[in-house]
């Protein structure tokens, strides 16, 4: 069946976006370089966002009259972080498009309704059991074997809420670290652990009118849990690739994704591929597209919500990224922070600096991005590693 014909939203057109965070402020910069208005919600008045849109609604995002006045200056909504109650962008969808739809967000942003999904359309993931009692975290270690990762299904990123099991003990100890809420036990899932070779990411863009564009896909490389560098091309075979590019593909049509979406996959030892998870917006993996690509992610973001034509994905260069976290700005003894020497990070060459304007530096908070650009991938971590070591003193 042939997708409907949608009117684009052209440039001059309002969009709004769910979240102020620094996705929200890229997205808003691609969208204002474009020629349009965006107007952000937050929870926060002091967000990246708030100085590169042209207005910022502060708020809860349970509040439907702001959420409904919201809704009727804008020509489209879409969100840049999956915390926000799925509600809130079913208010929105009652008086405006939001996209990618609400019910995406209700899916992917629970890690037990994300599995279900996973494994009801036949996508590989690693096992797993949905847990809700601590009889049944027992139960499931002993049917996946230790060790697994307990995750909790809610309000999980950056290593947030989860545990590695490696012996029994472990388990007792995890269900009351994770599993025992204020309000009553939290949902969990325990996953079967996977000895991978590698992760990798793919972002990709699902249009109004379902065609999809694909990002080569990024190796991924992390410390303490936290996406530290990302490099492209992601020097895996070519069968590995097409197979993650071709699963990324088939996610985002199940889902019926409009916007950008990245699936992170497991790549095991003996070259399988498997969906770890689904996030359905920009990507930390995918800021080296800024530079590296002829489209942008967040100009893709763009063009897929307001149901222009996507961009070309065709990678310009070989590329790398390296978050900056807090951890790099040095406390000083009035409780202050010294900032990272920029001038020396600057000093290697095809190397670009993106800091996102978050005024507290706490260790672990992501407060900017170095890329490079090389002749290969591996150079280009080099460079990217090199200017971070220079900027951070180190």
């Amino acid at each position: 069946m042939a997708a409907p014909v949608v009117t684009p939203i052209l440039p001059g057109g309002t969009l709004g976006i769910l979240g102020g965070g620094q996705l929200g402020a890229m997205f808003a910069m691609a969208a204002r370089r474009m020629g349009y208005r965006v107007e952000a919600i937050s929870d926060v008045a002091d967000c990246p966002a708030a100085i590169h849109c042209d207005r910022l609604h502060v708020g809860d995002y349970t509040d439907t009259a702001l959420l409904a006045r919201v809704a009727a200056g804008c020509d489209v909504v879409t969100f840049e972080f999956e915390n926000i109650p799925a509600e809130a962008g079913r208010v929105l969808a009652a008086a405006v498009p939001v996209r990618p739809c609400p019910e995406v967000l209700f899916t992917t942003q629970d890690r037990a309704r994300e599995k279900t999904f996973l494994t009801q359309h036949g996508f590989a993931c690693a096992p797993y059991r949905i847990v809700n009692s601590p009889d049944e975290l027992q139960r499931a270690a002993a049917e996946l074997g230790l060790p697994a990762v307990l995750k909790t299904a809610a309000f999980g990123y950056d290593g947030k809420g989860q545990m590695r099991l490696v012996a029994p003990p472990d388990i007792e100890r995890a269900w009351a670290t994770l599993g025992a809420g204020p309000e009553g036990p939290r949902q969990l899932v325990l996953e079967g652990f996977i000895d991978f070779d590698c992760e990798i990411s793919v972002v990709a863009a699902r249009g109004t009118d379902g065609m999809v564009a694909v990002f080569p896909p990024t190796r991924n490389a992390h410390a303490n849990h936290i996406l530290d560098v990302s490099s492209v091309p992601a020097g895996l075979a070519d069968s590995i690739i097409d197979e993650a590019v071709a699963t990324t593909g088939r996610i985002l049509d199940a889902l019926g994704v409009i916007g950008v979406a990245c699936v992170e996959f497991f790549v095991t030892k003996a070259g399988h591929v498997l969906v770890n998870e689904i996030a359905p917006r920009t990507h930390n993996s995918g800021h080296l597209t800024i530079e590296a690509c002829e489209t942008s992610q967040f100009e893709q973001q763009v063009r897929a919500v307001c149901g222009l034509p996507l961009g070309s994905t065709r990678l310009r260069s070989p590329a790398a990224m390296a978050n900056l976290l807090g951890d790099c700005w040095a406390p000083c003894a009035d409780g202050s922070y010294q900032d990272p020497d920029w001038a020396a990070a600057l000093e290697v060459p095809g190397v670009w600096l993106h800091l996102y304007g978050k005024r507290e530096a706490r260790r672990g908070r992501k407060m900017g991005h170095l890329t490079a650009l090389a002749a290969t991938a591996d150079e280009a971590v080099e460079k990217v590693t090199t200017a971070r070591r220079r900027a951070c003193r180190g």
